[in-house]
């Protein structure tokens, strides 16, 4: 899977949030969820993506920085779907134990 989305076709994608992640999301001041959410609804085109960064040797493909949070998910980018997935599969606010 190529991490460099910059310079690919456009994508569309489904934007699907786990139990735990929206959990995580619960614990958060309403200020910060909302600027979550915003940056999670805009993984739905290619185009709009964040500051996303393919992760390496980690549980999930993906993670996107909002502030000081990190929404881990994980990406199907099959160019024969009209509609791929995402998964966001954790929320967490970045510290030392992020990565671990």
């Amino acid at each position: 899977m190529n991490g460099n989305f910059r310079g690919c076709l456009q994508m569309k994608y489904n934007v699907e949030i786990t139990k735990k992640a929206l959990k995580q999301l619960k614990k958060i001041q309403q200020q910060q969820q909302i600027k979550i959410f915003e940056a999670m609804t805009k993984l739905k085109d290619s185009e709009t993506w964040g500051d996303v960064k393919a992760l390496k040797n980690y549980e999930y493909d993906y993670r996107l920085r909002v502030g000081n949070y990190r929404v881990l998910f994980n990406a199907t980018n099959d160019e024969t779907l009209e509609i791929n997935e995402i998964s966001v599969e954790e929320i967490k606010k970045r510290d030392d134990r992020t990565y671990s």
